[in-house]
């Protein structure tokens, strides 16, 4: 007897579309808390995660961060780590394949593979109660488009000075944060932010925008209005 075919496949649901496949799933082991490097089969380091302690049974908010081009896993992690505890963060931050991320050069693929394979491992250990993408300068232009791309996984997306969207498809109404410094120099927000967020709320998009005196980067009195944030989201 012949194998069943396997179920269709929208043209969009691949690496290529930015589509991501893994789901949150009942975790196979306890939650390890602290401070972890995430690694491939072959060691190569993926991910930087950090979990607060568990909280009984109460399921973690995952919120994946993107840095900056030239960036690091540790640099993005350090976006929010210092709320992590006080808002029972799940946080994972992966780091680039290249200097920047796919999307910036050559088009979405190889780390939205890697995103991809870092969710199923978080999934598998952690109990999470819903996915949130960020990240700064490049990092937040990837979040945002990877983020509209995927909004049947993703619930929100916190970009802390972001240069564009530009997702080749869209599923679902993700809410969204957005920052930016007035003096920014390196995104500047006239031709950034001041258009990307109109443009967003003209899409339908439910969009939290605060703009603060300062230039690239991400005062703490941004980081925690971004935590309080995430704490409101439904």
């Amino acid at each position: 007897m012949s194998e069943p075919a396997p179920p269709h496949r929208q043209p969009e649901e691949n690496p290529r579309h930015g589509r991501l496949t893994a789901r949150p799933a009942a975790p196979v082991g306890p939650a390890t808390a602290g401070l972890l490097p995430l690694t491939d089969a072959a060691g190569e380091p993926l991910a930087l995660l950090y979990a607060p302690a568990p909280a009984g049974d109460r399921p973690y908010r995952l919120v994946v961060l993107l840095h900056g081009a030239g960036g690091s896993a540790r640099q993005g992690l350090d976006l929010l780590l210092p709320v992590a505890d006080a808002h029972h963060l799940l946080l994972v931050a992966p780091q680039a394949v290249a200097s920047s991320w796919d999307l910036i050069g050559e088009g979405f693929g190889p780390d939205v593979r890697r995103i991809d394979a870092v969710l199923e491992s978080v999934f598998a250990g952690y109990p999470v109660r819903d996915v949130t993408l960020g990240g700064f300068s490049d990092g937040a232009s990837y979040a945002l488009s990877l983020g509209l791309t995927n909004g049947d996984l993703v619930a929100g997306v916190v970009a802390f000075s972001p240069g564009f969207a530009a997702p080749l498809v869209t599923h679902g109404r993700p809410r969204i944060f957005v920052s930016h410094g007035v003096g920014d120099r390196v995104l500047p927000i006239d031709v950034c932010s001041r258009r990307l967020v109109p443009r967003l709320h003209g899409l339908g998009y439910d969009v939290a925008y605060r703009e603060f005196p300062g230039g690239h980067e991400v005062p703490g009195e941004i980081r925690d209005a971004a935590a309080d944030w995430l704490d409101a989201l439904s």
